[in-house]
């Protein structure tokens, strides 16, 4: 009897990793959604700002106008709305669950 084995872990390293930043892009959309949602909307500059990125590990959502950081954290004369901090905070069990998916389905 002849036995063969064959490593595959390199394939399987390669396949969960896809699937992570499959998952991680997935969490970025949804984060983006959820904070343009809670956007406060005057012109719609802000809001149309908002983006995610990928970068190793991570997902993250913001925008470059320069006064988003003002609308987020809340100045002197305006009350702050918390918009990116409550997209990234009020859906952890949604995004879990897409990481998971992700994850899964590698």
């Amino acid at each position: 009897m002849k036995v063969s084995v064959t490593d595959n872990s390199r394939e399987y390293a390669a396949a969960l990793q896809t699937a992570a930043q499959r998952g991680l892009e997935a969490v970025g959309l949804a984060a983006e959604r959820y904070a343009k949602k809670e956007t406060p909307v005057d012109t719609g500059r802000l809001r149309n700002s908002m983006s995610h990125a990928v970068k190793g590990n991570a997902a993250y959502i913001g925008s470059n106008v320069e006064y988003c950081l003002p609308v987020e954290l809340g100045s002197r004369t305006n009350t702050a709305h918390h918009m990116l901090q409550m997209a990234a905070q009020n859906h952890s069990d949604e995004y879990k669950q897409l990481i998971k998916s992700s994850m899964q389905n590698a």
